[in-house]
């Protein structure tokens, strides 16, 4: 009895110690499945390679073709640093430091297992010595001290990528964050075994901060301003690399229906990243650039330093605008670019304006003064410099946050009011916007501007008063806007 006892214990016990087991091998299996967490415990180190290739570079926001299915092969790669004085923005110059010409610098696109052979050239027309420091290699520095090269003289060192991933790549010369700040940062995509799923569009982004003597949009070459990095006090927060870089004439282009994948990263040197596309959500967010996904994110964050790779499909034409929603880095600080999606409606997602009312909150039926009240005052006749005061405070409290306090606007988003041609040309028609609104293009001061100036509920009095301040500063014409010419306009 007691042997019998004993083997149904023993039996009881090893079925416990199996069920465990079970249960431990599917949580498991379940947490790699769920993180994909089992083809990066792979030992690429290990990995053979066939042949090689002279690996493709692109300038942004332009990337190579996809690595696909193919095995891994030894790399050839070559890139220049180059400091060259570039285009800020409209009237504002600054001396870049790149990798390849352009800020970001040049994506490079490899996969798991792919070993590297890389020179970098220091251009013997540069000022100072240079190098790289990949974040995707695992070495001393990232490469920085094997790359440590000065102008005219290049310098080839080696790696294999072991990691699977999307990484930045910076100068790591000292003073770090100046070599950083001044431009000098790019992507590196390290593809896993069998390739990305494949998609329409591919574009490559990356946000920097920049830091200038003069104030956002002062003119002029501007010179590099290490107190304000010091304090992270940008003057500029843009997208590669200058104010108009992803819009107008720059916008990226896509048709409603195609998969789009942003490779986005974030240069710094200092402020983090609230990436945001208006009018679209991400389907994907590979977070940190690496195998965890998140799905359906509107707005994600990414450190400086860091990356993260975005996949969405443009549903209905649209022009989608990229903006980092710390908001006045986007309208004031220049991060800010467009996705001009063009093609058919699909008014099952998206049927646009469908009808415009008069909101009264106080309900239908009182909206009349009481008879036995106060009688209601005519509006009084205002001199010229009271409607210019008068005025004043309606822009401050309308017009100010999209035109700016001293009439500049936003550049590619909102035109300006200093100075400018389309307003001084025709008062009636200035008049009109106000009213009635406008919609298109335009241009002001020879610039171009496609957004949309809704119309806005003033009182005639108000109307003339507030464009008579416009046209009475900043360099405008100095034009006296009546009640009475509003009046005629409406009618």
């Amino acid at each position: 009895m007691t042997t019998l006892k004993s083997r149904l214990f023993k039996g009881y016990f090893y079925l416990l110690l199996l069920l465990s087991a079970f249960v431990f091998n599917a949580c498991t299996q379940s947490q790699s499945k769920n993180t994909g967490n089992s083809k990066y415990m792979k030992d690429h180190s290990k990995t053979k390679v066939f042949g090689e290739m002279v690996a493709e570079l692109t300038s942004p926001p332009l990337v190579p073709p996809p690595v696909g299915n193919r095995p891994a092969m030894k790399l050839y790669m070559e890139m220049e640093i180059i400091e060259e004085e570039m285009e800020m923005s409209n009237g504002v110059s600054y001396v870049y430091w790149t990798f390849g010409g352009t800020v970001p610098g040049s994506f490079i696109r490899a996969r798991v297992g792919d070993e590297v052979e890389f020179t970098i050239k220091n251009h013997p027309n540069n000022k100072l010595p240079h190098n790289i420091d990949l974040h995707a290699v695992t070495g001393q520095g990232g490469g920085a001290e094997a790359s440590f090269v000065a102008p005219g003289h290049e310098k080839t060192f080696s790696f294999k990528l072991i990691n699977p991933g999307l990484f930045v790549y910076h100068c790591a010369t000292a003073p770090v964050g100046m070599h950083i700040a001044n431009g000098m940062y790019g992507l590196i995509l390290v593809e896993p075994e069998g390739g990305l799923p494949p998609v329409d569009k591919e574009f490559y982004v990356m946000q920097g901060d920049f830091y200038t003597e003069g104030k956002f949009g002062d003119p002029g070459l501007q010179p590099f301003d290490m107190q304000k990095a010091y304090d992270e006090r940008p003057d500029y927060v843009v997208f590669n690399g200058s104010v108009n870089a992803l819009s107008g004439e720059n916008a990226l282009q896509a048709k409603a229906g195609e998969t789009i994948r942003i490779f986005f990263g974030n240069g710094g040197p200092n402020l983090a990243s609230s990436f945001h596309v208006i009018g679209e959500i991400f389907d994907k967010v590979y977070v940190d650039g690496g195998d965890q996904i998140n799905y359906n994110v509107g707005t994600t964050l990414i450190p400086a330093g860091g990356a993260a790779i975005l996949e969405f499909k443009a549903e209905v034409p649209s022009n989608l605008v990229l903006v980092d929603h710390s908001i006045f880095r986007a309208f004031n600080k220049g991060a800010l670019g467009i996705i001009s999606v063009t093609g058919e409606e699909n008014k099952k997602i998206f049927a646009g304006e469908i009808m415009e009312g008069i909101y009264m909150p106080e309900g239908g039926t009182i909206q009349k003064m009481p008879k036995d009240g106060n009688a209601v005052k005519q509006p009084v006749s205002l001199t010229k410099s009271e409607l210019i005061e008068s005025g004043k405070k309606i822009y401050m409290q309308a017009c100010f946050a999209c035109h700016q306090a001293n009439g500049e606007g936003v550049a590619n988003a909102f035109p300006p009011l200093a100075k400018a041609d389309f307003l001084n040309a025709d008062e009636n028609r200035a008049i009109d916007v106000l009213l009635h609104g406008l919609s298109g293009e335009i241009t002001v001061n020879g610039k171009k501007y496609n957004s949309i100036m809704p119309s806005q509920q003033l009182s005639d009095s108000e109307v003339a008063a507030v464009l008579t301040y416009v046209y009475n500063s900043w360099g405008n014409k100095g034009s006296e806007i009546t009640p009475e010419m509003v009046s005629k306009r409406r009618k």
